[in-house]
C-alpha cells in the first residue's frame, strides 16, 4: 500500500518546514513539496496543522506489572521486587491482557517499539512469551521481548549474604534451553515481533548465564538487555561478588557491544561510563521508576558528553506507575537540570525527541531503519494534532510536546507503514473491551501486605545502614 501524508509539519535543522511525505510498503519513499502522486489507488491523508515525527521506543518496560499498578507502598527496589514477585500474574491471559494495554497506552503517548523485559510464569515459561506476542502482534506495534531470565534466587540479591543460598527452581542450562526454544519459535523481525537476550542483572544472574545469553545473541543475531547498577545496593553487591564495578565485570564476560542496552545505570563511575561508550553500549534512562523506587538520578549528562547513547524507558508500571512515554521523557529532560548548573549541558526538547526516537533505535542496532524521518527508513511514524488545547498557543512544536503536559496529543500512528491509530483512537484493539477485561480480572486490594518484603526488610535496613 502507498499512501502521501499532506502538509505535515516536520522539524528541519533551522526550525520547521511544511511537507509531503509519501509511503511506499514498509517505508518512506519521499519527502518533499508538492509531491506528485503514484496512481489512483494512491490515498491522500491530509497532515495541516499536525507535527510528524519518527515514533518514540518505550526502551524499558515489563508489561506484566500492569497488575501491581498503584498498589506497591513506597519501598526501594529490593523490597518493592519482594513484593512484585508474590503477587505477580498467575495465568497468561493476564500476561495478554497487560501486553495489550502496555500497547495501548505507548501507542496513544507517541510511542511505536515496545522493548518488554518480559516477567515469566514459573513453568508457563513458553505461554507466557506467547501471549505477549499475541497481545503485540494483535495491536500492531513493534515489539522486542526479552524473556526476564535469572537463575539465582531473590535473597541473592542483596549484599552481605547469610546462610545458606536459596535455590532456584531451574538450573541455568535448563534457563537458557528456554530462552532458545522461544527464539525459534516466536523472532519473527520481520513481521515486527523480535526476541531478546534479556537477563535481569548481575544481582539475580550468573556469569554462566550472561555468557550463555551472549552466545545465544551471537547465534541468532538477537539484541542484548539488562538491569545495570539501579541501585547502590546493587553497586554493593558487585563489588562483593567480583571485586570490580559490574560494568567493568560485564565487559570481561564479553555481554557489552553495539547491540546492548542497559536499563537505569544509576550507580556508574567514571571509568565505567568510558567502558560504555567504548563498547557503544546503550543507557535506557527510566527517571520516574528511579524516583518512584529512590534510587537515584542516573547521570545522563555525563553519559551524553561521553558519547555514550542514550534512551528512554517507562519502566513496568508497578514502578512507574504508568505507561505514558511522554511523561518520561518530560521527566527524564528536566530532571538533570538540578544536577549541572552548565544550563549550556541541560538537555534541550530536540535533543530528547531525537533521543526518544533515534536513541531507542540505535539500542535495538536498528539505527539505519528507523528512528528519523528520512528517505528509505521505515515507517514508524507518529502525527500529533496541534490545534489540541493542550499543544496551544502556537510557539515551538517540540517544546510543547515536551515540557507541556500533552493530552490526546496523538492523532495517527503507522507503524511499518501500516496505520493503527486513527483519529486519536486505536485501530487495531477493541480498547472498551479492553478496559471491561481488566476490571473483570482485577479487584479493589489497597492493603494488600507482602510476607516476603516483610522477612527481607530487616536484612534490608541492616545492610544499607538504615536504623531498625
Amino acid at each position: 500500500m502507498s499512501f502521501i501524508l499532506r502538509n505535515a509539519l516536520i522539524p528541519t535543522a533551522t526550525g520547521y518546514e511544511t511537507a509531503d511525505v509519501r509511503i511506499e510498503g514498509e517505508r518512506i519513499a519521499a519527502i518533499g513539496r508538492g509531491l506528485p502522486a503514484t496512481g489512483a489507488d494512491s490515498l491522500e491523508l491530509d497532515a495541516s496543522n499536525q507535527l510528524l515525527l519518527p515514533g518514540f521506543v518505550n526502551a524499558h518496560t515489563h508489561s506484566s506489572e500492569m497488575w501491581q499498578r498503584g498498589i506497591i507502598p513506597p519501598y526501594p527496589l529490593e523490597l518493592w521486587l519482594a513484593q512484585l514477585h508474590e503477587y505477580a500474574p498467575p495465568d497468561p491471559e493476564k500476561i495478554y491482557l497487560s501486553a495489550l494495554a502496555t500497547a495501548v497506552e505507548t501507542l496513544l503517548t507517541g510511542g511505536t517499539t515496545v522493548v518488554d523485559h518480559l516477567v515469566l510464569i514459573p513453568g508457563q515459561e513458553l505461554a507466557t512469551i506467547e501471549a505477549a506476542v499475541r497481545a503485540y502482534r494483535e495491536a500492531g506495534i513493534r515489539a522486542f521481548i526479552g524473556p526476564l531470565l535469572q537463575d539465582q534466587a531473590l535473597p541473592t540479591c542483596l549484599p552481605g549474604g547469610e546462610g545458606e543460598p536459596t535455590a532456584y527452581p531451574l538450573s541455568t542450562l535448563e534457563v537458557l534451553a528456554i530462552l532458545e526454544e522461544a527464539v525459534q519459535k516466536y523472532h519473527r523481525p520481520e513481521e515486527g515481533i523480535s526476541l531478546m537476550v534479556a537477563p535481569t542483572g548481575i544481582q539475580l544472574c550468573s556469569d554462566e548465564l550472561f555468557k550463555g545469553c551472549a552466545e545465544l545473541s551471537q547465534k541468532y543475531d538477537l539484541p542484548r538487555h539488562a538491569h545495570l547498577l539501579e541501585t547502590r545496593a546493587q553497586q554493593m553487591l558487585a563489588q562483593e561478588k567480583y571485586g570490580c564495578s559490574a560494568v567493568e565485570h560485564l565487559e570481561r564476560l564479553g555481554y557489552l557491544d553495539q547491540r546492548t542496552s542497559l536499563a537505569h545505570c544509576v550507580w556508574l563511575s567514571d571509568a565505567d561510563i568510558e567502558i560504555l561508550a567504548r563498547t557503544g553500549s546503550t543507557v535506557v534512562h527510566n527517571p520516574l521508576s528511579n524516583l518512584r523506587l529512590g534510587s537515584g538520578i542516573a547521570p545522563i549528562l555525563k553519559y551524553r558528553r561521553a558519547g555514550v547513547n542514550v534512551a528512554f524507558g517507562c519502566d513496568g508500571a508497578a514502578s512507574n506507575d504508568s505507561q505514558d512515554l511522554l511523561e518520561a521523557i518530560k521527566i527524564g529532560t528536566i530532571l538533570h537540570n538540578i544536577t549541572d548548573p552548565d544550563y549550556r549541558h541541560w538537555i534541550s526538547p530536540r535533543e530528547s525527541v531525537e533521543m526518544a526516537s533515534r536513541g531507542g533505535a540505535i539500542g535495538l542496532g536498528l539505527g539505519e531503519e528507523l528512528g528519523s524521518l528520512e528517505v528509505g527508513k521505515q515507517a514508524d511514524l507518529v502525527l500529533y494534532d496541534l490545534t489540541q488545547l493542550s499543544l496551544l498557543p502556537r510557539t515551538d512544536p517540540i517544546g510543547l510536546l515536551v515540557l507541556g503536559r500533552p493530552t490526546q496529543a496523538v492523532h495517527s500512528v503507522w507503524v511499518r507503514g501500516k496505520q493503527v491509530v486513527s483519529g486519536g483512537a486505536v485501530t487495531t484493539v477493541d480498547v472498551a473491551k479492553l478496559r471491561q477485561d481488566l476490571f473483570a480480572h482485577s479487584t479493589w486490594d489497597p492493603f494488600r501486605r507482602s510476607q516476603q518484603a516483610e522477612h527481607l526488610e530487616a536484612r534490608y535496613r541492616r545492610v544499607m545502614g538504615l536504623p531498625k
